[in-house]
């Protein structure tokens, strides 16, 4: 028993659940790819300065969740905790937006970490598959992007999860509504902390869980109520689009998100299987986050969802994916002439894209037959001296238990044949 065992908060993706954990980010990607999203792939640590200009320097993300370190250079690098700063500052680093074809479409995968508490669905280490369009303000992008969560999570069976969607304004209508929120928030009994918090950041106390908070906020002001005509507009469009595209949302007043860096256009993806942790992915339009680190204008908009949650959201929902088979050919051999023909037949099938495995080891008939029964595999291939005395080898399905021999210079053919 090793003595090391994984940090609290984290888990081993391992076989054969780690086939699902892939095949969720296979589906997610899909229609990435099919709508020109290129992939990026950024460092796992930054510069903690980036986050803390993009996220915004007094979110729980930054002030108590953020894996901070100095390096022994004496630089300050962070653990990143979120995908879309690390996309944009990789994005203007190489001046993707100067290449003439805006908006900058990127889609990525990875592992984000925060320090909080581990409870199920929030891990101090989890997986994400995000989506960046940067330089563009245009309504069909941010529906664009819904539709094709829409459709990853369609893809892979599910169907009750809900879209909830809001508008968060602009530099021009939020500013007013922050001043009559904070209005709001000095006549309720709230500790300092969020008393604090409601000075720098109002919109964050409406995201706080506390049921003591919610309670308090029931007559809280809605941002809806002050949107200016052009955010009235683009939301309205937005709305027309995914409804046009058939995609069902619920208009959620309330929602806002905990990154400072959102504007406009806000959604979440929740699903209520998971109990106090119900959001599976969000995102929104990000339109002031270029110039917050240091780039020029690039209105933006993505969205990430999460890996872990999507497969938790399919077990409440008692779905199970269609994977296919890890092994469709075991190889058996019984002498060592045996070992060296069905190794390299085994060799020639995986070269055709056949997955196949062999009975490493000395191993006698029924302990590989064990291994060929676990391995999953369609058929086994197995000989021995008499076999090959004869110039066969034994072909077996593994289903149907049914057995036949076939030629040593068949078995490529035949088995290509069967697993079509």
């Amino acid at each position: 028993m090793s003595t090391f065992k994984a940090p609290k908060g984290t888990y081993d993706l391992l076989p054969p659940d780690s086939a699902t954990y892939l095949a969720v980010r296979e589906a997610i990607a899909a229609p990435l790819r099919n709508s020109g999203y290129g992939y990026v792939e950024t460092p796992g640590f930054e510069s903690v300065e980036l986050f803390a200009r993009g996220v915004g320097e007094s979110t729980d993300i930054v002030t108590k969740e953020m894996y901070a370190f100095e390096t022994k250079g004496g630089d300050r690098l962070a653990l990143r905790p979120e995908g879309t700063a690390s996309v944009l500052r990789a994005a203007l680093e190489a001046n993707l937006h100067k290449a003439g074809n805006l908006p900058v479409k990127l889609w990525y995968s990875g592992s984000y970490y925060r320090y909080e508490r581990p409870q199920k669905g929030r891990y101090r280490h989890f997986s994400q598959v995000g989506a960046e369009a940067i330089g563009a303000e245009d309504p069909a992008l941010d529906a664009e992007l819904i539709i094709l969560a829409d459709q990853a999570y369609r893809s892979l069976g599910l169907r009750n999860f809900r879209i909830l969607l809001n508008s968060l304004g602009d530099q021009e209508c939020r500013p007013v509504y922050r001043a009559a929120l904070q209005d709001f928030l000095r006549g309720l009994d709230l500790d300092e902390d969020t008393l604090r918090r409601a000075e720098i950041n109002p919109l964050r106390v409406l995201d706080d869980k506390r049921e003591s908070v919610q309670k308090q906020l029931g007559d809280a002001p809605l941002l809806r109520d002050y949107l200016c005509d052009a955010c009235k507009a683009y939301h309205e469009e937005v709305r027309e689009l995914i409804t046009a595209a058939g995609v069902v949302f619920e208009d959620d007043p309330k929602l806002v998100r905990g990154l400072d860096y959102y504007t406009r256009t806000t959604f979440e993806f929740v699903h209520d299987g998971l109990g106090s942790q119900s959001a599976v992915g969000g995102g929104g339009r990000y339109d002031g986050l270029s110039e917050m680190i240091g780039g020029p204008a690039l209105p933006s908009v993505g969205w990430a969802l999460g890996v872990d949650r999507t497969v938790l959201a399919l077990e409440a929902e008692g779905v199970t994916l269609d994977l296919p088979a890890s092994t469709s050919v075991f190889a058996v051999p019984l002498s060592e002439d045996a070992r060296r023909l069905l190794f390299a037949k085994i060799t020639e099938l995986r070269r055709l894209g056949v997955a196949a495995d062999f009975s490493f080891g000395v191993k006698g008939l029924k302990s590989a037959m064990k291994s060929a029964n676990r391995s999953g595999a369609r058929y086994a291939l197995i000989a021995g001296e008499r076999d090959l005395a004869d110039g066969i080898v034994q072909l077996k399905d593994m289903e149907s238990g049914e057995q036949s021999a076939i030629g040593v210079n068949e078995i490529v053919a035949e088995l290509e044949s069967r697993l079509g």
